[in-house]
């Protein structure tokens, strides 16, 4: 098995599509995707979303006492690149609670963020075992993820306009399609806003994006309710999107990476003027939006430099600038790494700021980013990272 690079699906071979039970007679589920060999109904190994969960969920898992055991060296990795929080991203129930266990036990060096799957809201959802908003020995659960849609660089993204190089598996007119029907999405969502539980949506393509903004919109939620729903990576993004975000209180965390690992495959899928404008930070910033912007680790590098390289130059891998209008300054850069989602996490009154009264969370690094030339700035290091006043990370 080869899993992709976006976490959205992988290639099996024969032996792998066995035992995980698909076959010419299993039907292509709502919201996935199982390629087919030619003129035939035998699958060719391809898997993506809504067909890859249940596959992801199947693969050999260690025990949760070898888990245990890896949460230093795993967290590690992260206050090594200067991280005082982390996020996990989509939360299974058998993860949310061993992530549970491991801060009872008191093995958190960082603050440890869950957004509970979506697909087992039945199990989390209204039980006193699964407690939004709080934190416990550096563990929060925050809000329902919901995955709406698929990866721009997997072709699963939705979007309003066909792909100029047509679908994963050669589909022609293919705009990607929802996980969910638009009215599922309505019921998920005002449940949530009814028991006043943040959400945090993954949404790529514009459509999807239209999606999101007519959920809430249905909600009759708007920025004065102060929701600060979260649309995630917030990609091919339209100029028409940002006032609507504004209105209806919804927050971008952008991932600017992608115009460097992806950046050059995205003109080819959807045209240089769409690839432009993806992850527009500075025209968001303009709109009054605050916004943050992530690695989505291990899809891309945790080197948070690398990322505020990436949101100032906007550089592909073949040179070529993506978006010169939405470049940024270091401090614009450096602001979605820190206050951004401080705020985004309803914790701007104790986190991403130097200041009385906040948590004692602190980096030291090599140079100054904001007096650095953009160039240079990606080879920046952290010397020292301290969380709440002690050091976790000395190099």
């Amino acid at each position: 098995m080869l899993i992709h690079v976006s976490m959205h699906g992988a290639v099996l071979n024969s032996n792998a599509l066995s035992w995980a039970n698909i076959d010419a007679k299993t039907k292509t589920p709502k919201g996935g995707i199982i390629a087919r060999l030619p003129n035939s109904e035998e699958p060719a190994g391809l898997v993506m979303e809504m067909a890859w969960l249940p596959i992801f969920a199947k693969l050999p898992q260690p025990t949760d006492d070898e888990k245990i055991k890896l949460m230093k060296p795993a967290q590690a990795m992260y206050t090594r690149e200067g991280y005082t929080q982390a996020v996990e991203g989509f939360t299974h129930i058998k993860d949310l609670d061993f992530l549970i266990r491991a801060a009872q036990e008191g093995k958190n060096m960082i603050d440890i963020i869950s957004l509970p799957a979506f697909t087992e809201i039945d199990q989390w959802f209204d039980n006193p075992a699964y407690a939004f908003g709080s934190y416990n020995n550096k563990f929060k659960i925050q809000a329902c993820k919901i995955t709406l849609d698929g990866s721009p660089q997997g072709k699963t993204a939705l979007v309003s306009k066909p792909y100029l190089t047509g679908g994963p598996d050669g589909e022609e007119n293919w705009k990607g399609e929802p996980t969910i029907t638009q009215e599922q999405l309505d019921e998920i969502s005002k449940k949530m806003f009814d028991k006043h539980i943040p959400l945090h949506i993954h949404t790529n393509g514009d459509a999807a994006i239209d999606m999101m903004i007519k959920t809430v919109e249905r909600a009759g939620i708007t920025a004065k309710d102060d929701r600060r729903t979260v649309i995630v990576h917030s990609q091919f993004q339209r100029q028409d999107h940002l006032p609507r975000y504004v209105e209806l209180g919804l927050v971008p965390s952008y991932f600017t990476l992608h115009t460097y690992f992806w950046g050059d495959v995205h003109m080819k899928n959807i045209g240089k003027k769409s690839a432009d404008f993806i992850s527009p930070m500075k025209s968001a910033k303009a709109a009054g939006l605050i916004t943050s912007n992530h690695s989505d680790f291990n899809v891309t590098p945790l080197n948070p430099f690398f990322i505020m390289w990436s949101a100032m130059a906007r550089q592909s891998r073949s040179g070529v600038i993506i978006g010169e209008d939405e470049r940024v300054d270091a401090y614009t850069a450096l602001q979605a790494l820190t206050t951004g989602p401080a705020y985004q996490f309803f914790e701007e009154d104790r986190k991403g700021k130097i200041k009385l009264g906040m948590l004692a969370d602190f980096v030291v690094i090599d140079n100054n980013p904001l007096k650095q030339a953009t160039a240079d700035i990606r080879n920046n290091d952290v010397v020292t990272t301290i969380k709440e006043g002690q050091v976790v990370y000395q190099r």
